[in-house]
């Protein structure tokens, strides 16, 4: 899998499965631009990459400014010449409400979390993806695009059903320049994402593990492999598509 010298931009990329993407993405060579909000975390990240011997910058900004977004993915593209992928991982819960009590704040809110960062930061990228190598758009949706989530998680799904759209969409208007756009759909993976449950009821955490056909729980590296792949050459007649990453879970058992 020859990524070597790729230069690929990650949201959300300092910590979770962003993070392990953006290690995975490192360890094959690529210079990894790392987004996200919390500058000290961002710091954190980016040493660990730095460390690794990996090439890395840090890119501080909000995926859902639609100016900050534009700005800095410009700046990205006119520093190296040209994008070879982009890994649309930022997103989020943005918190639970039942309709009945939302908020137009908060509907608003996660839309732009989960889909507007997707829009803004793929519209920014394209003109420089035309001049990379397999160019490739890499987009995170959930289970929940297509069950609407748990209780008061229903804007999220559809937020994530969005991204499912999007990703079709930009597959079909980005074909005739050879960039593919596929999406990965994590399971349960054991990340930072379900502290809250993981550490005040850490039994039900693990017994979601009966719900998944391969008996465990997702690692961040589970996802990160899959997308290195899907930024590889490899994987080149590879475009439109959902990829599960969850053990089987969508099907239930």
């Amino acid at each position: 899998m020859d990524l070597q010298g790729k230069i690929v931009i990650v949201t959300g990329a300092t910590s979770g499965i962003g993070l392990e993407v953006a290690k995975q993405l490192g360890k094959h060579g690529c210079t990894v631009l790392m987004n996200g909000r919390d500058d000290e975390r961002g710091a954190a990240a980016l040493k660990e990459l730095t460390d690794l011997g990996y090439t890395a910058e840090y890119y501080g900004f909000d995926v859902t400014d639609e100016h900050a977004v534009t700005e800095n993915i410009t700046a990205i593209g006119e520093k190296y010449g040209k994008i070879d992928a982009l890994i649309n991982n930022a997103g989020g819960l943005g918190g639970r409400s039942r309709f009945e009590e939302m908020t137009t704040e908060f509907y608003k809110s996660v839309m732009a979390l989960n889909l507007d960062s997707v829009f803004y930061a793929s519209r920014s990228a394209i003109p420089y993806l035309k001049k990379g190598t397999h160019p490739t758009i890499i987009n995170f949706t959930s289970n929940a695009a297509w069950n609407a989530g748990g209780p008061g998680a229903g804007m999220y799904g559809t937020s994530k059903a969005g991204v499912n759209t999007i990703t079709r969409a930009l597959a079909k208007d980005l074909a005739e320049y050879g960039i593919r756009v596929n999406a990965v759909s994590p399971g349960t993976i054991d990340t930072n994402f379900h502290i809250g449950i993981k550490s005040t009821k850490p039994e039900v955490f693990k017994s979601w593990a009966n719900n998944i056909m391969l008996g465990r729980l997702g690692q961040p590296e589970d996802v990160a492999s899959v997308v290195a792949f899907l930024v590889s050459g490899d994987a080149s007649f590879i475009t439109a598509e959902t990829i599960q990453i969850g053990g089987g879970q969508a099907l239930g058992i």
